[in-house]
């Protein structure tokens, strides 16, 4: 079979193989990011511990009504994932392109509103290290936090922008007719990915926005 002409590969041995390999590929790329993230976690876990009612006064600065929303928003867009990767199963590439493009539009929606947020911060003087001008918190604690946070929501949007990229990215594929019932490796791995920015970010939501 030529490899010029399908996407499966004559050196994985067989299209089981191939896929197993791309999943497994893509899971261990995810452990990465999950040790990456979880390093933050304990970070702010310990400096939660030394200013824990700095770290609650902060968080009432950040917009908790419209990070409800934004998870809304993301939660939606993985449901609209996981139903692109039902539909290229059963091979409607079509409305894995629309579920696929809802997701975006979601995602998109998403980081307006984190957009929105960093402006609001930057106005009140919520910035992390010497750009600290918040004068209803004590520096120290209250620059600790707010350097977590857009360290945390900061990483969190460039993943995002890079799952974006990637469901463009398979959007364009179904438009090609890539992707068919037999052949969605690509939807499936992207798809991982957008569910681990989903994870990490209703971790992130109550560990910056719900403290108490």
């Amino acid at each position: 079979m030529s490899t010029e002409t399908t996407p499966w590969r004559e050196y994985f041995g067989s299209r089981e193989n191939q896929s197993q390999a791309a999943q497994l590929g893509m899971w261990i790329f995810l452990g990465s990011e999950v040790l990456l993230f979880a390093n933050l976690f304990v970070g702010y876990a310990v400096y939660r511990y030394y200013y824990p009612e700095v770290f609650v006064e902060a968080s009432h600065h950040l917009a908790a009504g419209w990070a409800a929303v934004q998870t809304l928003l993301l939660v939606t867009s993985s449901l609209c994932v996981a139903l692109a990767v039902h539909y290229i199963r059963s091979g409607r590439a079509f409305w894995m392109g629309v579920a696929l493009l809802a997701a975006m539009v979601l995602g998109l929606g998403f980081l307006v509103i984190k957009g929105w947020e960093y402006w609001k911060h930057w106005t009140e003087g919520a910035l992390p290290g010497e750009y600290y001008r918040l004068a209803e918190l004590p520096e120290r604690g209250g620059s600790l936090f707010f350097t977590l946070y857009f360290l945390l929501t900061g990483l969190h949007a460039v993943h995002m922008l890079v799952g974006l990229s990637v469901l463009g990215w398979l959007v364009w594929g179904a438009l090609v007719g890539r992707y068919t019932a037999e052949y969605h490796v690509p939807v499936e791995v992207g798809g991982l990915y957008w569910h681990l920015v989903d994870v990490f970010w209703l971790f992130i939501y109550p560990l910056l926005y719900l403290v108490e």
